[in-house]
């Protein structure tokens, strides 16, 4: 039985009917999943060694503003069970573009999933349906980023965005791990102002047109699991 991560759902919701699917309604809002657990994280021997704090909503942004000095770069590629997507950041958002940085170099991406998957409006990426992604989550931290929309740009197809983090979070403060890719054709701009665009797609929207085209269930899961098998820097 699948083990799926209940994150919490976005503060906005249309609940558009997915005219691609036949008797299923499909909420045309980028939406995360989340899974509560009472368990208390393990610490280990080497936990002081850490090179990076353990990161809150407290402290994230100061040391995503120091990170961003020193990691500069921006093109990454995203390698799934479908082929290649290469994504370019944008300097302008750059708490989002240092945040995307230091979660690859993490290896943190690697062998996550495209978790939901809505035929021309958008595919989702960064979680999981097992418990290795809950264990990478813990130890990085549990912070959310600010949306940073004013930056002139729009969500036109082939866009990477970030989608909100919590369902009791008014001001739709972005959750980290998680990201979308906009595939509809002529944009989906309905979303605009609501979620940070933080890069686009350079190469590979074929390959975002063959993931959006899988075959889902009623939570919009792809049928079978399509992986994310790593996500590495390039120039």
């Amino acid at each position: 039985m699948r083990f799926i991560l209940l994150f919490c759902t976005c503060a906005l919701f249309l609940n558009c009917e997915d005219k691609q699917k036949q008797n299923k309604t499909t909420s045309k809002t980028p939406k995360v999943e989340q899974k509560e657990t009472n368990k208390k994280p393990k610490t280990t021997p080497n936990e002081e060694e850490r090179e990076f704090p353990k990161l809150t909503s407290k402290n994230a942004m100061d040391f995503f503003l120091e990170y961003e000095k020193h990691n500069k770069e921006n093109k990454v590629r995203i390698t799934t069970d479908f082929g290649d997507i290469d994504i370019l950041l944008y300097d302008k958002t750059k708490f989002h573009r240092a945040n995307f940085i230091f979660l690859t170099k993490l290896n943190y991406f690697d062998n996550t999933q495209f978790y939901r998957v809505i035929n021309n409006f958008m595919v989702q990426a960064g979680n999981s349906d097992t418990r290795a992604t809950a264990r990478k989550r813990t130890n990085i931290g549990r912070y959310l980023l600010p949306t940073d929309t004013k930056r002139g740009y729009t969500h036109e197809r082939g866009v990477i965005s970030m989608p909100s983090g919590e369902i009791d979070n008014p001001y739709k403060l972005a959750s980290p791990f998680e990201f979308f890719i906009v595939q509809q054709r002529g944009g989906a701009h309905f979303l605009d102002g609501d979620y940070t665009i933080f890069g686009k797609v350079i190469r590979g929207m074929d390959v975002v047109d063959k993931i959006a085209a899988v075959d889902t269930d009623e939570a919009d899961w792809p049928l079978e699991n399509i992986y994310i098998k790593k996500v590495e820097i390039i120039k």
